[in-house]
C-alpha cells in the first residue's frame, strides 16, 4: 500500500465515532463555498478500498503494456478498470443522493446542492 493510501486508511481508522467529516471546496467562477460532507466511516473505507484496487489494476495494465502483452488482453483489462471506476462513481453518487442531498433538503439549501451535482454530472457524463 502506498503512502497516500496508508494515510487515508489511518485517517479512517482513527475515527472514534461512525461519522467522518471532510471539507470540499466547490469552485463556481468567482464565488467559492465550502460544504461539510459527512459520510460514514464504512462508506469512505469502501470507496477508498475500491479505488486502491483500481490503482493496482492500472499498474497491472501498465506492466502488461511494458511486457508487450497482446492488445486484446490489455483492452479487456482496461474495460475491467472502466467498470470498476463506474461502480465507484455509482457508490459516490448513491452516497451523495442519500446523505448530502437529503441533508441539504433538511437545511433548506437543496437548490445549491442540486446545481453543484448537475455541474459535476455534466463533467462526468460524456
Amino acid at each position: 500500500m502506498n503512502r497516500s493510501n496508508q494515510l487515508a486508511e489511518d485517517s479512517l481508522s482513527s475515527k472514534q465515532d461512525k461519522i467522518s467529516v471532510h471539507d470540499i471546496n466547490h469552485n463556481h467562477g468567482d464565488e467559492q463555498s465550502a460544504h461539510a460532507h459527512v459520510h460514514s466511516e464504512e462508506s469512505l473505507r469502501s470507496i477508498v478500498n475500491r479505488l486502491s484496487r483500481v490503482e493496482g489494476h492500472i499498474r497491472g495494465i501498465k506492466t502488461m503494456v511494458q511486457e508487450s502483452r497482446p492488445c486484446p488482453d490489455v483492452l479487456v483489462q482496461i474495460a475491467a478498470v472502466r467498470g470498476a471506476l463506474d461502480r465507484v462513481a455509482r457508490l459516490i453518487l448513491d452516497e451523495h443522493l442519500t446523505e448530502c442531498i437529503a441533508r441539504a433538503a433538511q437545511k433548506g439549501n437543496i437548490e445549491v446542492e442540486i446545481q453543484e451535482l448537475k455541474a459535476a454530472l455534466d463533467r462526468f457524463l460524456p
